[in-house]
């Protein structure tokens, strides 16, 4: 971290937040849960929105303790619960943990360390897969952003970044409120990876609002994300990285394509070419040319999706570009 800033150190309070919408994942959620709850020092409240499911909502409320269960009050979908989560939440700092994943020891710790300088407005940590049935022979690390985790090509050390990893962030709680949340129409919607970069967004908005605010990656805050055979295959890879080609397009329409476009530039120049040349000169080891095949396919659909969402953006009215750091039309009430 820049020796500039304070180090100082306050211990906010904090709230976590975990969005489910199925209980095909309930026993990922009963250990998600029970990894924030062991947390040390604890978080000092832990919030379960519940995504338009009754079904989900009254078994969580009648067997779950120590969480505070929520119904999503927003539009149905991640963006619509997180900001279902800050909206009831208590504390200064709001974490969000995904229900497939766990907290490792330190996690909270490490999250609310570097608050402490009053320039960190979120700090973000590290994803760490945890392949169900093995990662395929094929699949590039510097993709695993498409099963929603840290990728090769980030930091490996504490610094200073443009957005964070959706399943392992957590903001000042008055900053989430101050930029208006996340916009509901970028977030999943149930298992549909419809679209994408909600907190992309998000970043980009706090960062406009005040250049001098620090977004903060962390690896020492380190979660573990459960990644499913159904995510582990071409099809899910494939489409993925187009959903996330036309959600930065759609992100480059509010926020201009210069912030919104920056980070892919450089890990296009430098992670993507280093990975093809590096497997080019292992093409005898197993997997090397489907792990190439993979990072040209990857990058194409990414490409292709970017192109169609420039040409032709979902939903013009909600995508329409602001003013720079502008709130979206988010009440943020609390109940």
């Amino acid at each position: 971290m820049n020796s500039a800033l304070s180090t100082e150190r306050t211990v906010p309070t904090l709230s976590v937040v975990i969005c489910a919408y199925t209980l095909d994942r309930w026993e990922d959620l009963r250990a998600a849960i029970a990894s924030v709850l062991v947390q040390d020092p604890p978080a000092d409240e832990v919030l379960l929105v519940v995504d338009h499911n009754q079904e989900l909502l009254e078994r969580a409320e009648r067997e779950l303790s120590g969480v505070r269960v929520v119904p999503n009050r927003r539009r149905r979908g991640l963006s619509g619960g997180r900001n279902t989560g800050v909206a009831v939440s208590q504390a200064d700092v709001v974490a969000f943990l995904d229900d497939d994943a766990t907290a490792e020891p330190g996690w909270t710790r490490s999250l609310l360390a570097p608050y402490g300088d009053p320039r960190v407005v979120g700090v973000g940590g590290f994803v760490r897969p945890w392949w169900v049935t093995g990662r395929p022979a094929w699949f590039p690390p510097e993709f695993d952003w498409v099963v929603g985790c840290s990728y090769r090509g980030q930091p490996r050390q504490t610094a200073r970044v443009r957005n964070f990893i959706g399943a392992n962030m957590s903001f000042r709680r008055t900053e989430l409120i101050t930029v208006g949340g996340f916009l509901d129409a970028l977030g999943r919607v149930g298992s549909r990876p419809v679209a994408s970069c909600d907190e992309t967004d998000l970043c980009l908005r706090i960062a406009a609002r005040d250049p001098e605010s620090v977004l903060l990656y962390e690896p020492a805050a380190e979660i573990r994300h459960r990644v499913p055979e159904s995510r582990a295959g071409w099809a899910y890879f494939r489409n993925r990285c187009y959903i996330e080609g036309l959600s930065k397009a759609l992100v480059a329409r509010r926020c201009g394509r210069g912030p919104a476009l920056a980070n892919e530039r450089v890990y296009l120049r430098s992670t993507i070419s280093r990975a093809l040349a590096r497997n080019l000169t292992r093409i005898w080891r197993p997997g090397a040319l489907g792990t190439i095949g993979a990072l040209s396919g990857g990058v194409c659909a990414t490409v292709t999706g970017y192109l169609v969402g420039s040409i032709r953006p979902l939903g013009t009215h909600v995508f329409s570009r602001r003013p720079q750091g502008a709130a979206e039309p988010t009440t943020f009430a609390r109940s």
